[in-house]
This record gives structure tokens, C-alpha cells and sequence, in this order.
């Protein structure tokens, strides 16, 4: 049986802004926007009515940086902390007193960061370890891909998995998916002993069968060819409801999920977004050398979660 590949969609980022854009801004507290990316990517989220910005930072560079790129920034609230680690306890204060609806990076480490939201009394934890989820627009996909964790959890142990894997699932909701397909990665599609991924992958299968891991649809283990390939698992005779049709995928660890991240951007034409989630609100977690679309769309991800929020 020969498969015809579905045509190409490269525009999943750019509707996600547009139905963000018919919504209300949200209200979010960017942490020290000292510099050009961190305050540049929060104007122009503004401008296109994403966010409705809170700058948190020392007002003096905040202000010398928006004089510096040209920025008008009367029309936004200011507040005037002494430094980075202190702009980020005053907006996971925010959030704790729901005036900002989510968070976003400026120009600080996401290490500082997350430290600040992660902290056990003046952060923004939830009962969910903390992770983060990249979103793809790959040209020869079929529908938006998710990646995750990427970002946060190094070597998540299987019950860290469990959390990451509903993290994502409750983001698909989020984005209008009902029930999210999750296909749990390893090198090979079979249990092996010797190998930890594929019996995580089997645990989390029966979690979910057991009502542990609620609203998706899992499977694994699963290598990376016949997740993203229906034709692939025909030829591996995989029966798979996630096969080919995988809305999200659960990477062994970080450094393989960072890997495959960065092999979708920069050999495959891959335009990408991301968050944090698990926490109390949405966190925009861009790195430095993000494009403004991925500033944007990481933006209106954000708004998605916070105007439909899922039990």
C-alpha cells in the first residue's frame, strides 16, 4: 500500500496570531526588557494586540532602550525594580494576585527565570513539574507539531514524563485539539530491557489506560519515522492510532528533544514557537535568537491557554 503524501501547510503560526489577534490582549508582565529583543518583541506583540505589556525592569535601561530603538512606550505600564532576579519575583507577584495573566521573557537569562517562577513560596508552581513545548510548522506535516521538553527538564525521570506529556496534552486542548495524539519516542518501536526510553514509553501507555495521563491518545514505544510516517509503520506492520498522525511527541530527554528541535529549524525549513506551561500562567520563554514571527506566535500561544483554559 503507497501512501500519497497530504499537500504542504506552512502557515499554522500565522492563523494561530490571527485568531489571537480577534481576542483581548492578555495581560502579561514582561521580566527586565533591557535590551532590543526582549523590549522590541513585547511592542510589537502589543501593536498587533496580543498582549497588553507590564514592563518589569530597571526603568532607567528600560527606558534608554526604548529611546535607543525608538520605541514609544508611555502608553504601558511601567514598574521599577533594581534588577533582573527582582523583575522576576515581581511578576510571578503579579501573577500570584492575577494581575498578569501570563509571563514573558525579556532580556535575562531563562535559568534566572524559571528559578523565579519554580521558587517554593514566591513562585508560581502548580502541583505539574514545569516544562516546555515547542510548536512546529513543518513544511511536509500535516498539521502543527508539537516537541517536548526541549527546554527545561534535562533527564526527566518517568512520573517528570508523566507531567510533561499532560502539560502538552492540556496546551493541544488549549488549541482547539480534543483529544491529542502523543506518540512517546525511542530509538526503537519494541520494549527493550536495556533500554529506559521504551519502558517509560510502555509505563506511560498503561498510565494512561489507568486514567493517570487523562484526554490523549498515547502510543509508544515509537521511533521517529514511523510516529511522523504512516507509510513507515505499514512497512514496520505497527497498528497505531498515533502513527503518522502524531500531534505531539514526547522526546527521551532534553537533548534529544533540543536536537530534533533545531534539525526541524535549520535543515528543514521549520517555523517554530513555544512556551512554558505548567505553572500557574503561561510562560513566553523565546530565546535570543528568535524570529519576530516565533516572538509573535509564542505570544498568541499563550493567549490561546489563557482565553481557553481546560480542566
Amino acid at each position: 500500500m503507497i501512501l500519497k503524501d497530504k499537500p504542504p501547510v506552512h502557515n499554522q503560526l500565522e492563523f494561530f496570531i490571527e485568531q489571537a489577534e480577534k481576542a483581548r490582549p492578555i495581560r502579561t508582565a514582561v521580566v527586565h526588557p533591557v535590551d532590543h529583543n526582549g523590549l522590541m518583541g513585547a511592542i510589537e506583540a502589543a501593536e498587533h494586540g496580543l498582549i497588553d505589556p507590564i514592563l518589569v525592569g530597571p526603568e532607567a535601561k528600560i527606558r534608554a532602550a526604548a529611546e535607543r530603538d525608538g520605541l514609544n512606550i508611555e502608553p504601558y505600564t511601567l514598574i521599577d525594580v533594581e534588577h533582573s532576579h527582582a523583575a522576576a519575583e515581581k511578576a510571578c507577584e503579579l501573577a500570584r494576585l492575577s494581575e498578569a495573566e501570563a509571563i514573558m521573557k525579556g532580556d535575562l537569562g531563562s535559568s534566572e527565570l524559571i528559578s523565579a517562577v519554580i521558587h517554593k513560596t514566591k513562585g508560581i508552581r502548580s502541583d505539574r513539574r514545569l516544562s516546555h513545548v515547542f510548536v512546529f510548522d513543518v513544511p511536509n506535516y500535516h498539521k502543527p507539531l508539537v516537541i517536548t521538553d526541549a527546554a527545561i527538564n534535562v533527564v526527566p525521570d518517568l512520573m517528570t514524563k508523566r507531567d510533561i506529556v499532560q502539560n502538552a496534552i492540556d496546551f493541544c486542548r488549549a488549541l482547539g485539539i480534543a483529544a491529542p495524539k502523543v506518540a512517546l519516542l525511542a530509538a526503537v518501536e519494541k520494549v527493550k530491557a536495556y533500554m529506559p526510553s521504551t519502558i517509560d514509553a510502555a509505563c506511560l501507555c498503561k498510565m494512561a489506560d489507568r486514567g493517570q495521563i487523562k484526554n490523549g491518545i498515547l502510543d509508544g514505544p515509537l521511533a521517529f519515522d514511523n510516529a511522523i510516517s504512516l507509510q513507515a509503520a505499514i512497512d514496520k506492520h505497527i497498528e497505531s492510532e498515533v502513527s503518522g498522525d502524531a500531534d505531539i511527541l514526547l522526546a527521551p530527554d532534553l537533548e534529544a528533544a533540543n536536537m530534533i528541535a533545531k534539525q526541524l529549524i535549520y535543515l528543514a525549513d521549520a517555523k517554530s514557537a513555544g512556551i512554558a506551561v505548567g505553572a500557574r500562567v503561561p510562560i513566553i520563554l523565546t530565546s535570543r535568537a528568535e524570529t519576530p514571527l516565533g516572538r509573535l506566535a509564542s505570544c498568541a500561544l499563550a493567549s490561546h491557554m489563557v482565553h481557553h483554559p481546560v480542566s
